[in-house]
């Protein structure tokens, strides 16, 4: 038993701290790109190192969950790895513009097989009853890095170089690969492999390489070019539904409406935190610092939900059910603030809100993917949910993004289409109940308690 703990708590270590440093670098990127691009002479590009990694990430999601479900979760895993650091090695090192980005979409298309390959481990070598826990430490990996990480980044360019920004993870990296070895040593994850028929990935792929370029359109075409916008999303309506489970777009009970619902509550938040600094500044005479202050209670409180829904305090609809309801209030609240009779000071309880029902919302439906999943169908079905979520995001920020273009800067048509999204994610949370179960089920293992 004491080995088996020890075992547990190395492989809980590993794959934490590769999930942190893949949510570090997807954040720091951001801080280091404007310096970057400017030393080496590839503003023009500037765009492509962003889209480009994105569109990597997407194809790599949905090649590491068919190839898990096939082989097993270990060779997507540490290809993803050495892709990640290899692509980052080859970013800090680049003498050029054009060769950043190759080694941006390197690290995107490894971080999207390690993405999903972490999922398929959690289902595959932990028992069912520690799921909500370790999914709630996976969400805790994200947040972390958004409170911590743009003054370290930022101490890191001004102090060492942009470079190092890229060129220290893949050292730290080889530490959570050691850990996750020894985690995953005599572990059998293979065996538990889908009846279907192996063919179709190449199929898969070529989907989400156009899903990718259709997102890519929405993301650089939106406020600058309709036509662009438009383009894009006829794309991805010919091409996301074939990669997301059948019904997902209309939210059929079971895993569709887990997987529709992730990505309208990622659209509701990140629509609205995309633009709520800027709102801040120019409608409300907030400082750069204070505006980004309105943000952080909401990382921290996503962190506290997380810890609650590990903690199974609720039921999996109560979960879901009250935390897109707070995600839509704290929308709703943070709108409010557009108006000058609001008192500003309601921007920081608002975007509180919305965090504590996003730690409530994301790591139950990362537990509820693994739940419907039938055996061999994780990986897959765990690329779906990360793919929805990505491009659902995408969307959001797009269209929002042109409406705000369209009416003059009118900053509550950003808000009102994020409270659309949250309302429609309120009728979808019960949902997730499968067809013939009329009331949410207790785990088998919290029955047995």
């Amino acid at each position: 038993m004491a080995q088996e703990s020890t075992t547990y708590r190395a492989l809980t270590v590993g794959l934490v701290a590769l999930m942190s440093l893949v949510a570090f670098e997807y954040m720091a990127v951001a801080v280091a790109m404007p310096v970057a691009a400017a030393e080496l002479g590839g503003l023009r590009l500037y765009g492509l190192a962003f889209s480009g990694a994105m569109a990597a990430g997407v194809v790599g999601t949905v090649l590491g969950g068919r190839w898990a479900d096939l082989k097993g979760p270990k060779a997507p895993l540490w290809t993803g790895t050495a892709g990640f650091a290899g692509g980052l090695a080859l970013a800090g090192t680049a003498p050029s513009m054009e060769l950043l980005i190759a080694g941006r979409m390197l690290q995107g298309m490894g971080g999207g097989l390690v993405g999903v390959a972490l999922y398929v481990v959690v289902g595959r070598a932990y028992p069912e009853e520690t799921h909500p826990k370790i999914f709630s430490l996976f969400a805790t990996a994200w947040v972390v890095p958004s409170m911590i990480g743009p003054a370290l980044v930022g101490a890191t360019v001004d102090v060492l170089g942009w470079r190092w920004v890229f060129l220290a993870v893949p050292a730290l990296t080889a530490v959570a690969v050691a850990l996750l070895f020894r985690g995953l040593a005599g572990q059998r994850l293979t065996g538990r492999i889908s009846d279907a028929a192996p063919g179709g990935l190449g199929r898969k792929v070529a989907w989400a390489a156009v899903t990718a370029v259709g997102a890519g359109l929405m993301q650089y075409g939106g406020a600058a070019n309709p036509w662009l916008l438009v383009a894009g999303l006829v794309v991805l309506a010919l091409a996301l539904p074939r990669l997301l489970p059948t019904g997902t777009l209309r939210a059929a009970r079971g895993l569709p409406a887990v997987v529709g619902l992730r990505g309208l509550t990622a659209g509701a938040f990140f629509a609205t935190e995309v633009i709520v600094p800027l709102m801040l500044m120019a409608k409300r005479d907030l400082s750069p610092l204070a505006a980004g202050l309105a943000l952080t209670g909401g990382a921290l409180t996503w962190s506290f939900a997380s810890w609650l829904q590990g903690r199974e305090v609720f039921r999996r609809t109560t979960n879901l059910v009250m935390g897109t309801g707070a995600i839509g209030l704290g929308v709703l609240l943070m709108g409010a603030v557009t108006f000058e009779a609001v008192p500003v000071a309601v921007a920081y309880p608002s975007w509180i809100v919305a965090g504590f029902g996003m730690g409530l919302v994301y790591p139950t439906l990362s537990v509820l993917t693994l739940e419907l999943s039938r055996p061999g169908e994780q990986g897959v079905n765990s690329s779906a949910l990360q793919v929805g979520e990505m491009v659902f995001s995408v969307v959001a920020v797009a269209l929002t993004g042109a409406l705000f273009t369209a009416t003059g800067s009118a900053y509550w048509t950003v808000f009102a289409v994020a409270l659309l999204l949250a309302a429609t994610g309120l009728w979808v949370a019960p949902r997730h109940v499968p067809s013939g179960d009329t009331v949410d089920p207790v785990p088998a293992h919290a029955a047995a308690r």
